[in-house]
């Protein structure tokens, strides 16, 4: 671990660095996976879809950067080399052979929610470690994400 100017102890910096690094490298997946959608949906849905998707991406695009920017904070490394997150992502692999709208939206709500079991897990490390900047980083991407999971699943009802 490199110096912090957190007053966290060394070994609960060393163990939400390591949170945020697994929740960096499923963030990385997720955005590349909604570029993909983003770049080939077809279809209906497209005009309202395409854009949604591009917002999503951009935003998620930030909050990687601040959960990177969070765990070199802590004194840890940010590790997100697209062989790294290959590696080490828990999301799903994206079919590519996908362009229906429908189908984009029914995986990428999937990929979304499994992406926030990882970020509600990586705020219960933060929370036993009383990091509480981090939980609040991770509780807003939360939020965030949760609300467009939510415009995905109210896409496919009806």
């Amino acid at each position: 671990m490199y110096r912090s100017p957190s007053p966290l102890s060394e070994q609960t910096r060393s163990a939400v660095s390591a949170t945020l690094n697994e929740r960096l490298a499923d963030g990385l997946d997720l955005h590349s996976q909604i570029k993909v959608a983003h770049w080939n949906i077809k279809g209906p849905q497209f005009a309202a879809l395409h854009p949604l998707f591009e917002t999503f991406a951009v935003s998620l695009a930030a909050h990687n950067d601040s959960v990177a920017e969070r765990a070199v904070t802590l004194g840890g490394k940010a590790y997100g080399t697209s062989r790294h997150v290959a590696k080490t992502s828990r999301l799903p692999d994206y079919p590519q052979d996908t362009s229906r709208d429908l189908e984009h939206v029914r995986l990428l709500a999937d990929r979304i929610e499994a992406y926030l079991t990882g970020a509600r897990e990586g705020r219960k490390v933060a929370e036993q470690h009383q990091d509480t900047d981090t939980v609040d980083l991770l509780t807003g991407i939360i939020t965030e994400f949760e609300k467009h999971a939510w415009f995905l699943r109210a896409s496919l009802e009806g």
